[in-house]
C-alpha cells in the first residue's frame, strides 16, 4: 500500500489552482502537484542529473503556473 506526506502549500496558491484545474481532468489540487512533481522527477531520472539551467526552466515554469512566488 502507498504511503502518503503532506504538503503545505500557501490558500490563495491553493485557490489559484483550484480555479485553474476547473474543466480539467485534475480532481484537485492533490492530483495536479502529484502530476507535476512526477513530471519532474521523470525528466530528471531519464536525462540524469539536471544541469543548472535545466532547474532553472523547471523554476520558472513552475513560478509561472503560481508554485512558486
Amino acid at each position: 500500500m502507498t504511503e502518503y506526506t503532506t504538503v503545505s502549500i500557501p490558500k490563495d496558491l491553493a485557490e489559484r489552482v483550484e480555479e485553474t484545474i476547473d474543466g480539467t481532468s485534475f480532481q484537485s489540487t492533490s492530483d495536479l502537484v502529484r502530476f507535476l512533481l512526477r513530471s519532474i522527477v521523470i525528466q530528471h531520472q531519464k536525462q540524469g542529473q539536471l544541469t543548472e539551467a535545466e532547474f532553472e526552466e523547471i523554476t520558472e515554469q513552475l513560478r509561472g503556473l503560481g508554485y512558486l512566488e
